[in-house]
């Protein structure tokens, strides 16, 4: 049985569509939230997840649309959320999305509780396998004899904005491959232009190509 695992997905559609035309013979899909905001296709991305077979967290962003409030005090972040939630029409289908899930003994859920962000050097302690996205890095560790996990991001990533990560999990043989896969992003800019995005939202983007 082989899992994609992907998160942070964040309205890039022509990321996404590219790693799900990329990999084939998958049998389940993990979402581990943040399928919508920042990119413009918060709405298309929502909807291919709907024809996958597909495991669904919610993650902050979702929390964000489906309140129609965004805490965030950063000008960034409330620039994509006033532009994109004004647009947004799958608030039925993301409320739906769990906070957490058990799957085959791992514990996936989009951040760890009374955690900001969890990077691959920051200091955590488990007491279980678990799956998680939130800091848009890919990493794999081992934690007390556990595995913490992160796919990274398929749609932002902070680095560099030409890469999409994501996790092919092989379940019978427990085995999980950190893969990347370059994207165009100005296929993602071009769209912010044609629909009249602020330019602090577009010059986001633009900072993040190498």
């Amino acid at each position: 049985m082989l899992c994609l695992i992907f998160s942070d997905i964040h309205g890039n559609l022509p990321a996404f569509e590219q790693v799900m035309k990329k990999e084939r013979g998958i049998d389940q899909y993990i979402n581990i939230g943040d399928v919508v905001n920042y990119g413009p296709w918060s709405n298309e991305c929502v909807e291919l997840i709907e024809s996958l077979n597909c495991i669904n967290i919610k993650g902050n962003h979702e929390e964000y649309f489906i309140s129609g409030e965004c805490n965030v005090k950063n000008d960034i972040v409330q620039a994509f959320f006033k532009k994109n939630y004004s647009t947004f029409n799958k608030t039925h289908e993301i409320i739906n999305y769990e906070d957490e899930v058990v799957f085959n003994d791992f514990l996936m859920t989009h951040n760890l509780k009374d955690k900001e962000y969890v990077f691959k050097d920051s200091d955590v302690d488990i007491n279980k396998n678990i799956i998680i996205g939130h800091s848009h890095q890919q990493y794999h560790r081992i934690i007390n004899n556990y595995d913490l996990i992160n796919p990274g991001s398929i749609g932002q990533n902070r680095q560099n904005i030409e890469l999409s990560n994501y996790i092919i999990w092989d379940v019978e043989k427990n085995k999980f491959h950190l893969k990347e896969l370059l994207v165009n992003p100005n296929l993602l800019i071009n769209e912010l232009e044609i629909r009249k995005y602020p330019k602090i939202c577009i010059d986001y983007y633009k900072n993040k190509i190498k």
